[in-house]
């Protein structure tokens, strides 16, 4: 394994707690549509997370349509992303808050100068944008080294796809193995590693021990090399990699 150069970390509940305040806003918007659609099955913020967790809305809205059988003209489906976007947001800009014992972490790499840092997220750009400026964490990435599977590609996409993180490699000039991604759904994990990133597993941000082990297996299985239950880990989990 070549030397590790980069560090590339997910955004929603890997650096911010966000996911849950993100799946409020998708709740409301996805039994909007299913109202429409004459769809009896209503959703909560938690339904959608269980099943949606990792992807954006446009993965969301795809997902319903795949599972109860209609589809939506593409303009209606951008029509609904750009409100729930605009609804994100705001909450996010009220509400944020970092994973815990996060930004120590990122401030210790930064102040090293050993790693070039980035953040790689199925979200729009503005929404990852303001989530870490919400916590303070932009002062850490460069405005041009945060990429958006929703924004920065030629064709809107969201993880598991690997492209925005072959897209982020090419972008920053460096070899996917060179990097290491950290991740804590199974779909940006699959994406980080069908990219040939080795990638660190991240369960901290899910409620109780059972959970967390349970996610943990998961992320395993995705093919995650290492896991990390709490950021004060991160340092030794990333030698772990390193040392493979």
């Amino acid at each position: 394994m070549p030397p590790i150069t980069h560090l590339l970390f997910d955004c929603d509940n890997t650096l911010v707690l966000s996911e849950e305040l993100a799946f409020e806003a998708c709740a409301e918007l996805s039994n909007e549509i299913c109202e429409k659609q004459g769809i009896p099955d209503r959703y909560t913020g938690p339904d959608l997370m269980t099943t949606f967790v990792g992807q954006n809305f446009r993965g969301v809205v795809m997902g319903l349509q795949t599972r109860h059988g209609f589809t939506l003209p593409p303009a209606e489906v951008d029509t609904y992303v750009s409100r729930e976007l605009g609804k994100v947001i705001e909450t996010l800009e009220a509400k944020a808050e970092p994973c815990v014992n996060c930004t120590p972490v990122l401030q210790q790499l930064y102040d090293s100068q050993k790693y070039g840092l980035a953040v790689v997220s199925s979200s729009a750009l503005s929404r990852v944008q303001a989530s870490v400026r919400k916590v303070g964490q932009d002062k850490f990435f460069p405005p041009d080294h945060i990429f958006s599977a929703a924004t920065s590609l030629p064709v809107p996409t969201t993880k598991p796809d690997p492209a925005i993180y072959l897209h982020a490699c090419k972008a920053i000039g460096k070899d996917p193995a060179e990097c290491v991604a950290v991740e804590d759904s199974k779909s940006g994990t699959l994406s980080a590693v069908r990219a040939g990133i080795p990638t660190i597993g991240y369960v901290g941000s899910y409620g109780g021990v059972i959970k967390q082990k349970e996610m943990a297996e998961v992320l395993k299985e995705a093919g995650v090399k290492v896991i990390m239950e709490d950021w004060t880990e991160f340092m030794d989990c990333l030698a772990k990699i390193e040392a493979m």
